[in-house]
């Protein structure tokens, strides 16, 4: 097979023949197709990822007059990273369901109900059960990333995929910082008063990221729904160890995303403008990062990479930690960005250990070849909606953090101490599973392999 095949059928442009593990065809015409693919799905989920974490921007305009305080505030933020993190496990079964671009074209679409919500709401007066109800509308933006992930990963061979998932959620994390751009842009020239301003600039790219999808992308007719497939990660310790770590890695971001503005206003006094003119900072730079993780992870292995990054994430915690002591910005700042740096790492090479780590369990299952691949594929992108889910609920347990932390102390180094130890066991859950060489341990079937040298998932 040397290109593939496309027919239109009910619903959209359908290709019916897709083997990216066929050198040939991958070099011949597979990876034009992928790579157009990719290009516009990150589009897509960048306009989602801005509109999940639009409440981000959206408090820094609630001044006095909203009557809301700082741990309200948290709440509100924390309600939209809850739903974003729920709506992402039917999103990953939506792209089988109904191709990956028929779903892009729909989700994106549905983008415009929170922003034309938001607009309708944003003013003073407005009760907080609204805010609340319109805000947990934006959650749908945050399913944007599962059901883009797993379309992409249809749509490349295995030795790709770290490089390629890695760019479309860092592609896709980038629309939080850009949010908060125009945010500040708005701030400094209108205003903390015109928070439509803001959201009048999305919505006409909200239609623009919908029709580009459904002119340039394509649905993939061998990616099925495999219940089996599904039933079988759930019950994998792998899908729950992977689903933790990403709960230290893009929880972080994500969580760390909402709540960086609001903590600067809060515990160091900032107002909306000086606020909004620090905080796209380090979502910037952890998006911009996070395929260099893949990148990393693709060549020396995710196990490493992401071990390493978690001592690095502890570390700049505690630089955080002493400046929330001694009050300090400048250092608060070195150390908070440099923690967004580190998730952002880390979520690229976590996202590349899942197919990895399927395809070397097929290994010790005794599979070899195409036989292998099939076996990782189908079980890593079984695990890689409910990981995304389970992950992105570390950040509505960040933010809660905060809100506790600053109803109780007025201070947000509680919260910090508890991120420290969140990743101190994350370091260690990474050593012991995936890069201790002798062990014993429970690959296939629940069957226990006794000491012996592990199944190389320090290369995943």
């Amino acid at each position: 097979m040397t290109a593939p095949t496309t027919t239109s059928r009910k619903g959209g442009r359908w290709i019916e023949q897709w083997d990216p593990e066929d050198e040939t065809f991958w070099k011949e015409t597979g990876q034009k197709v992928a790579n157009r693919n990719l290009l516009f799905s990150v589009f897509s989920e960048h306009i989602g990822f801005s509109i999940w974490t639009l409440w981000s921007v959206l408090v820094l305009f609630m001044g006095p007059e909203y009557g809301i305080d700082p741990a309200g505030k948290f709440f509100l933020v924390a309600m939209a990273t809850l739903v974003g993190a729920c709506i992402r496990v039917p999103y990953t079964f939506a792209v089988a369901r109904f191709g990956g671009r028929n779903w892009t074209i729909v989700s994106a679409g549905l983008l415009l109900l929170p922003t034309i919500a938001a607009f309708a709401v944003m003013k003073p007066g407005t009760s907080y059960t609204t805010f609340m109800l319109v805000a947990m509308l934006t959650g749908v933006g945050g399913g944007n990333f599962a059901s883009s992930m797993t379309n992409i990963n249809s749509f490349f061979p295995l030795r790709k995929k770290g490089w390629a998932l890695g760019l479309n959620a860092g592609g896709g994390n980038i629309g939080v910082p850009v949010v908060q751009l125009v945010g500040l842009a708005v701030i400094a020239t209108a205003g903390a008063g015109q928070p439509r301003l803001l959201l009048g600039i999305y919505l006409p790219l909200i239609v623009i990221a919908a029709a580009l999808a459904a002119i340039k992308m394509d649905n993939l007719a061998p990616v099925k729904n495999d219940t089996g497939a599904s039933k079988e990660s759930v019950k994998d310790a792998h899908t729950w160890i992977m689903s933790f770590l990403y709960i230290g890695t893009f929880g972080s971001f994500i969580g760390y995303s909402f709540a960086f503005g609001l903590v600067l206003q809060t515990q160091f006094g900032r107002t909306p403008l000086q606020s909004a003119s620090l905080t796209f900072i380090g979502p910037l730079l952890g998006s911009l990062i996070r395929p260099v993780g893949g990148w990393l992870a693709d060549k020396y292995g995710g196990g490493k990479i992401t071990l390493w990054n978690f001592a690095a994430m502890a570390v700049a915690t505690s630089v955080v930690i002493a400046a929330s002591v001694q009050k300090s910005l400048p250092i608060f700042l070195i150390g908070f960005i440099t923690l967004f740096v580190f998730s952002g790492l880390g979520n690229g090479s976590t996202y590349k250990m899942i197919p990895g780590i399927y395809h070397a369990k097929a290994i010790a299952l005794g599979l070899t070849g195409e036989e292998a691949a099939a076996y990782g594929r189908r079980l890593g992108g079984a695990a890689i909606g409910l990981i995304g889910a389970v992950g992105a609920l570390g950040g509505l347990g960040i933010n809660l953090a905060f809100r506790q932390s600053f109803m109780t102390s007025g201070t947000g180094t509680a919260a910090f101490v508890s991120f420290l130890a969140f990743y101190a066991v994350c370091f260690v859950m990474t050593w012991a599973v995936y890069l201790r060489r002798t062990a014993s341990r429970t690959v296939a079937a629940g069957q226990p392999v006794a000491e012996r040298p592990a199944p190389a998932y320090a290369e995943v």
